[in-house]
């Protein structure tokens, strides 16, 4: 299980990001309209004034059970073993167990 302090700070990330998500695709849609470089230039020190955090690329997707950052499924939200006990378990429907 991921320790509760980097669970928290992907939650501090997300609603960061959600705040700032409006300004950073404006600034993005205006430095595609401009043709001057010095007024891209200036667009473009307005899209570095958010805070880095707030950044979509710093997010990470998270397994919904245990909260571990690596080897997750996106159509369920959970990382492999969890998915995998899940199917052994029968739990998720339309998932077929494999052995080997």
């Amino acid at each position: 299980m991921a320790s509760k302090s980097l669970i928290q700070r992907e939650k501090k990330r997300k609603k960061l990001e959600q705040k700032y998500h409006l300004i950073r695709r404006s600034s993005k849609k205006e430095i595609s309209k401009v043709h001057l470089v010095s007024d891209q230039w200036e667009i473009h020190g307005k899209l570095q004034s958010p805070p880095r955090n707030s950044a979509p690329t710093r997010l990470h997707r998270r397994c919904f059970l245990t909260g571990r950052a690596r080897a997750n499924y996106r159509d369920f939200g959970l990382s492999g073993h969890i998915l995998r006990e899940m199917v052994h378990a029968c739990l998720l429907p339309g998932a077929t167990r494999s052995s080997w």
